[in-house]
């Protein structure tokens, strides 16, 4: 039987990483066979691109490069990785997927929506996730989360984290704007606790997965 495909979406700081970890015990705990991955950078050759992406040091990358790299790492990244476990009937779990291009390089760097579809279209042979859970956040609160974390492990912060406030504004209006059309997105209010955050990913997986 083929797997499952669950995307996790949201504005810089949302929580992503956190609730992966625990959707993924808590389907392991139900006896499923689970891959977390994320992107970009989760195969040998996307670590390449999301160098090029992410680091301050290329900030002469321009928006259009940014897009068809995303695009080049996504299409690795299905075929390496998402495809072969999904044949093997595993619930993949993927932080961001095609909505985080749409987000981000349609309404945030203002390039055509159906551009970006088509373009996702092309990288992922139409593949779509199963269920995508959209983790919405005023982002103001959100940044501050994001720059926390990174304070607190010494690392820098990258290039999206770097965008002025206006940026992500209108990433999470594409974020709002995607669960509006797109039947398979659930919207989850993750201004709250972790746990409550997570009690309400649960009932969705609860609903449509389990």
């Amino acid at each position: 039987m083929r797997g499952y495909f669950i995307t996790l979406e949201g504005v810089e700081g949302s929580g992503k990483s956190t609730q992966i970890n625990l959707i993924e015990e808590y389907l392991i705990e139900l006896g499923y066979q689970v891959l977390t991955t994320y992107e970009p950078g989760d195969t040998k050759i996307g670590k390449k691109i999301r160098e090029l992406l992410l680091n301050p040091e290329y900030d002469q990358l321009v928006s259009k490069a940014e897009l068809l790299l995303y695009c080049a790492d996504r299409a690795q990244h299905l075929a390496e990785v998402i495809e072969p476990a999904l044949e093997e009937g595993k619930i993949v779990i993927s932080d961001r997927y095609i909505d985080a291009t749409v987000a981000y390089q349609g309404y945030a760097r203002g390039f055509d929506i159906d551009l970006i579809k088509k373009l996702n279209k092309i990288a992922t042979s139409g593949l779509e996730p199963d269920l995508t859970l959209v983790l919405d956040i005023d982002p103001v609160f959100s940044l501050e989360r994001a720059k926390k974390v990174t304070a607190q492990s010494d690392l820098k912060g990258d290039k999206m984290e770097a965008e002025r406030i206006s940026f992500h504004n209108l990433v999470r209006e594409g974020y709002l704007a995607l669960a509006e059309s797109e039947r398979r997105i659930e919207l989850i209010n993750a201004s709250s606790s972790v746990t409550e955050v997570f009690a309400q990913i649960k009932s969705t997986l609860n609903k449509l997965v389990i």
